[in-house]
């Protein structure tokens, strides 16, 4: 019994240290999280064109980027944004949009407001400061 144990052990330690090498191989992928927060056309675009540059300089793959949304920001993500086709792209490029449903309950919007493809927080600016604890870049265009 104690030699299958043993054996057991060994074989398991055996597979732990094989697959070290992979999982150490395999990079991180680098977090940005981008704040969007006051009402300005200019700087939504700015911030959707960010997402942008930073996918095609990085490659798709090896970056998750969160759009977050909140404040005076909430039109870039309400179901009748001038951007809303944009909003589109960014989601169909793999990126993440947010928003925040403190924000929502402020303003006295509810799902149906918005955007229907757009994820939420329950706080914009707490998601921004956990995913920096995280390591996550934070970006403010």
């Amino acid at each position: 019994m104690i030699r299958r144990t043993f054996v057991q052990l060994a074989l398991a330690g055996t597979m732990l240290v094989a697959a070290a090498p992979a999982a150490i191989a395999e990079p991180a992928k680098q977090g940005i999280v981008i704040q969007v927060s006051d009402s300005d056309t200019k700087t939504w675009n700015q911030a959707l064109n960010v997402v942008k540059n930073i996918q095609a300089e990085y490659g798709k793959d090896k970056v998750d980027i969160e759009l977050v949304v909140f404040g005076n920001g909430s039109g870039l993500v309400k179901f009748d944004s001038p951007l809303a086709n944009r909003i589109d792209d960014t989601l169909a490029s793999g990126a993440s949009v947010s928003m925040c449903q403190n924000t929502m309950k402020g303003q006295k919007l509810v799902a149906a407001d918005m955007h229907p493809k757009i994820g939420y927080v329950k706080a914009g600016i707490i998601e921004i400061v956990e995913k920096s604890k995280q390591g996550w870049t934070v970006v403010r265009p």
